[in-house]
């Protein structure tokens, strides 16, 4: 979702809209399909499985009502690729996973958790830093930068010599200090900086509050005042690995076959894209 609407925004900002000869408008769904087929040919994976949102209500929003509260409507030529950007994907011959009341990231973190092996590596390709929680030996996370073709790939060493965080951190991290994007607030008065040097001295959440005494008054003061915000927090941040959802591995394999793709190209009008398929 975090890239068709990455997708949308990089090409409508100059006010025009793509769209078919209909009017249906396509604009997110095209750059969306040149962000997925970059990382295709990039990334070379034997499978491929793409993660949605099922909405804005979630089992986060029943335990913290403000959540995500301060993001506007989607715009109005952007509500239409929701569904259809699922069939695009679909022509591929990729599984579409979403489960109403969790979102995207959850899904992810299930689905990595569950197939992720010696035997088998997950990689996950998003534009959201949160999902770096998920780094684990057998789990490499693509971070998409700007532009197209521009990734950052982090496994355990990579996020501790570029981040100094942990993956178990960087969720610590946000209980501390909140995240404005998601709209909720962390310890108040407690930023980044004040975050990452307790995390760094004391090394988690709980090694903070077993070490309460040892910290500044006005630190203490903040934390003691805000400690049921701290742990709600922190558990607003923790993405599920526990979804229920039912995910075959095998009818994830990557085997597009081009002539069902074009077809649907063909119905979009992307003649541009065409020549990508080959």
């Amino acid at each position: 979702m975090a890239l068709l609407f990455r997708a949308y925004f990089a090409s409508s900002f100059s006010g025009y809209i793509m769209k078919t000869s209909k009017g249906l408008p396509t604009n997110a769904v095209h750059g969306f399909v040149k962000y997925f087929w970059d990382s295709i040919e990039t990334f070379n994976p034997s499978h491929v499985i793409c993660c949605w949102d099922m909405g804005s209500k979630t089992f986060r929003t029943e335990q913290y009502t403000e959540y995500k509260a301060n993001r506007d409507e989607a715009p109005v030529e952007l509500i239409p690729q929701f569904d259809l950007v699922k069939e695009v994907v679909d022509s591929f011959s990729v599984p579409n996973i979403g489960v109403v009341g969790y979102e995207a990231d959850d899904c992810i973190g299930t689905i990595a958790k569950q197939y992720a092996s010696e035997e088998l590596e997950v990689k996950i390709l998003t534009g959201d830093k949160d999902i770096l929680q998920l780094v684990d030996d057998n789990i490499k996370v693509i971070i998409m930068k700007k532009g197209i073709g521009n990734y950052a790939v982090y496994g355990p060493d990579t996020l501790l010599e570029e981040k100094n965080l942990t993956p178990a951190q960087f969720i610590d991290l946000k209980g501390l200090m909140g995240d404005t994007s998601d709209n909720y607030p962390g310890v108040k008065g407690i930023g980044e900086k004040t975050a990452l040097k307790l995390l760094a001295e004391h090394g988690s959440i709980e090694g903070i509050l077993e070490n309460l005494s040892s910290l500044s008054a006005g630190i203490r003061k903040k934390i003691e005042a805000d400690l049921d915000m701290l742990h709600l927090s922190r558990d607003l941040a923790t993405i599920r690995c526990d979804v229920p959802l039912e995910c075959n591995i095998d009818e994830a394999e990557w085997n597009m076959i081009p002539e069902v793709v074009k077809f649907k190209f063909e119905e979009l009008e992307f003649k541009n894209l065409m020549k990508l398929i080959g």
